[in-house]
């Protein structure tokens, strides 16, 4: 049973930042897609950054990309989201997801990920 938690979201002001990690356990995840995505209330859940476990190449996200860095440790199976220049509008739920369908563009959406941390909520203040 392979499970993900996901820690380190709180209240930042905007301009500061923030590291998440992402804990995974019950498992082999050297094949594995990792990815981070967030849902704000009333929106649709969307892509923020993914990395392979095995290459480390990642994609990230256009309205993150200067901003935000993906990483894993694969020592101790976890992934980080390394999160500087926080907006207002980066306020949302953030979810930790794995996936072993293998590498590729379809990493970037939510649907083909099929084991889910509990969210950690990060508010980005003005």
């Amino acid at each position: 049973q392979v499970q993900l938690v996901e820690s380190g979201g709180g209240l930042v002001q905007a301009g500061g930042s923030l590291r998440l990690s992402c804990a995974a356990s019950g498992g082999t995840f050297s094949s594995y897609a990792m990815g981070w995505f967030r849902q704000a209330p009333g929106k649709e859940r969307e892509f923020v950054a993914a990395i392979s476990w095995s290459s480390g190449n990642t994609y990230r996200a256009d309205s993150v990309k200067g901003r935000f860095t993906i990483s894993r440790d694969n020592a101790k199976n976890t992934v980080y989201l390394q999160m500087n220049s926080l907006k207002p509008e980066d306020t949302a739920v953030y979810y930790c997801a794995a996936s072993a369908t293998g590498w590729g563009p379809w990493v970037q959406e939510f649907r083909n990920f099929e084991v889910w941390g509990q969210g950690t909520l990060v508010t980005v203040s003005s």
